[in-house]
């Protein structure tokens, strides 16, 4: 049997999955599936969301707001509170950078930490604008999303929100920690 803890982590991943894929769940299952349906995954993935990277639990707004998208979803049998869900998260990833600035570490800091636990001043002074950075990204990531999702087709939702807008967090990580990796060899590290 497999212990309790390998199972809540293979239950956390697979809600990931399904987070992250939910954009072309919904682009792909909306002629297939209700949404209904569809809502009813939207509470399936908020309730595998055990944890967020890095050890955070998901805050209650974001869970409260999901299950809200999802009871619109539901009640008006209507898939736009679905295509909302990217600019909840966006919103949430948002609230957690900004509020890590106000209450340190910020967030980059604690991600820098976990392979240099003792950065340089210069890196920590570094981190706070990377993380002043990402706000800025999720901030304009949930008003597109939001764009995309009341004005957009369809496909301009899916293609944003499901290929676009992970493409360019993904390189915004990338180059940053190209970046942090340059500015620890010019300091010695």
């Amino acid at each position: 049997m497999m212990p309790r803890r390998s199972v809540l982590d293979i239950l956390s991943w697979v809600g990931a999955a399904l987070s992250v894929g939910f954009p072309a769940l919904v682009y792909f299952g909306r002629d297939r599936l209700s949404p209904q349906a569809l809502a009813i995954v939207l509470v399936l993935i908020i309730w595998l969301r055990k944890r967020i990277a890095f050890g955070m639990r998901p805050s209650p707004w974001l869970v409260a707001g999901g299950l809200l998208l999802a009871l619109l979803a539901l009640g008006r049998n209507d898939v736009l509170p679905l295509k909302l869900y990217p600019v909840l998260v966006n919103e949430a990833l948002l609230a957690i950078f900004a509020a890590s600035l106000w209450y340190p570490p910020p967030v980059a800091e604690r991600i820098a930490r976990l392979g240099y636990p003792d950065l340089p001043i210069e890196i920590v002074a570094y981190t706070r604008k990377v993380t002043q950075a990402w706000c800025v990204f999720f901030g304009a990531n949930a008003l597109t999303a939001l764009w995309t999702a009341v004005w957009g087709s369809d496909d301009v939702w899916f293609y944003y929100n499901g290929i676009i807008a992970y493409l360019l967090a993904g390189l915004m990580f990338t180059g940053e920690w190209l970046l942090r990796r340059r500015l620890l060899r010019s300091l010695g590290w």
